[in-house]
Order: structure tokens, then sequence, then C-alpha cells
């Protein structure tokens, strides 16, 4: 397998809890990878885990650690153990398309301007509803509602990493304070989120999880700052981001995925303003 010309360390830090039946495809696709592989450091950090994530972890490397309570505070500590240049965080159920390192180190090497990357991320798994979470992702590559998953490490210290008070929204949290500090931009080659086979009831319960920060996060910035209310808002979440830039070709295209993706978004929609309604009792 050829490898890349470039030369510098990048620390790819995965989060776990309990990911025994997944954690072994994403270190696989991280030893699959065009880039060198005496340049990639991998870093685990698992939360209490009481299958066999870490035996399997530690088959891949020997920087496997236990650090939580929360995903925000995981990565932060994996950060402080990195040497990398660059910071690749994941989690364990994603499988990194061959070249994603590579073409993440060339972009940002050619251009020192640019703190961080996006990276297109693919929903895969089982039933048509998998199809349908995979569509609706598509619309959110680079947009508000995504956030950057390759950065500076220097960059991501100096802005003080993830916010551990935050349990949902910290992605986007993160993604405003890293534009602050310089360029973004975004590859073609994708990873794949593995959702496995689709269960409402789970996908529902965690998004009312999520919504438990989400007064937090807004407090932070106000709630008349113009990116929570596209990020919250009714009609940006609903329209906005399914049309902009021509993207609406593709509701008309594929009517099926588009009912069911709204389908969800409205039970989502619910979701939130029943938690909001409990909060205002």
């Amino acid at each position: 397998m050829p490898e890349s010309t470039v030369d510098v360390l990048v620390s790819a830090i995965i989060t776990t809890r309990n990911e025994g039946r997944n954690i072994e495809d994403c270190l696989q696709s991280i030893k699959h990878q065009t880039y060198h592989q005496d340049k990639i450091e991998i870093i685990v950090v698992d939360n209490n885990s009481t299958d066999r994530t870490k035996e399997v972890a530690r088959k891949y490397t020997d920087k496997v650690y236990n650090f939580g309570p929360e995903r925000s505070a995981q990565r932060n500590f994996g950060v402080k153990q990195a040497k990398g240049k660059y910071i690749l965080y994941l989690d364990a159920d994603m499988v990194l398309f061959k070249d994603v390192i590579e073409k993440c180190v060339e972009r940002c090497e050619v251009n020192d301007s640019i703190v961080a990357l996006y990276i297109p991320e693919r929903i895969i798994g089982e039933g048509f509803w998998i199809k349908v979470r995979d569509f609706e992702r598509s619309f959110y590559t680079g947009t508000c509602i995504d956030c950057v998953r390759f950065v500076r490490r220097d960059k991501f210290l100096e802005i003080g990493g993830f916010d551990e008070s935050l349990t949902g929204p910290e992605d986007w949290d993160f993604d405003r304070r890293i534009r602050k500090v310089g360029k973004v931009d975004i590859i073609k080659s994708p990873i794949y989120h593995n959702e496995g086979e689709f269960n409402l009831r789970r996908y529902l319960e965690k998004k009312s999880y999520y919504c438990k920060s989400f007064d937090k996060y807004i407090q932070k910035w106000g709630k008349n700052d113009k990116i929570i209310k596209k990020q919250l808002g009714f009609w940006c979440r609903y329209f906005g981001v399914f049309m902009e830039n021509g993207k609406w070709k593709r509701l008309v295209k594929h009517p099926r995925l588009t009912i069911g993706m709204y389908s969800l978004r409205f039970m989502v929609g619910i979701e939130y303003f029943t938690y909001k309604n409990r909060r205002k009792q």
C-alpha cells in the first residue's frame, strides 16, 4: 500500500464505553490507513467498560486509559496524553476510509492557516431507517450542525478543548470556538458511522438526554445568538439546512427518504419541546 510523503505525527483518540463489538473495526481501519503507520499514535480513553473493550484495544495500542465521566472529559484527557501535531477524535463505532488521515494531513500541511477539518460522515447499518439517517446526515456536512473532527493540537489546547459541562451540544460549542482561531476546511474522504440496526426508542432517548445541556449551551452564547437560532430554530433545522446551496434538489429526487427524514425530525422536535415544557413546570 502506498504511503503519504507527508511525515508528521497524528494522534487518533477514541472514546469508548462497552464498545467491545465495535472497537476492533475502528482500530483496524486506523491500521489500514495509507498514512505512515509509525506516524499514527492510537489513544483509547475508556469510561469504565464492563465488556472486552479494553482487552481488544490493548491488542492495537498500549495507550489505553480509563477516564470519565462523559465524552468531553475523555477527549480532553486523551489530548493531554497525545504527542501528535494533529488530533483526530473518533467514536468507537466509526470506521475510516483508507486515506482519511493522509488527506487531512496533506490539506493542513499545504495551508498552515487551516486549524481544523470537517470529515464527511456516512451512516451505515441495517434497514430503511439507517438509509434515512444517512440521507439526513449528508445535509449537515460543514454546516453549523456539524463539527470539525481533525484539529491541530496546539489550537485545541489554546481554546481549552471541549466544554466538559456540556453533553450533546459540546461539539457545536467546540466547533464555534475553534473557528475563532483559524480557518477550517473539509476533505472528501468519509468516516463511516456504524449505527447497526435502528432503534427508535434508543434514538429518541439519546436525543432527550442531550437536551439536558441545551440550556447551559444557550446561556453560554446567549438566546439571541444567530448560530443558536440556526442550530435550535425551527426554520433552519426543518427547512434551511436542507435547502441551501441547491440541496433541495435531493429532497425532490428521494421522496421516500425525505418523508422518513422529516418524520424523524418531527419526533425529535416533539421530544425537545416536551423537555422544555417539563423544565417550565
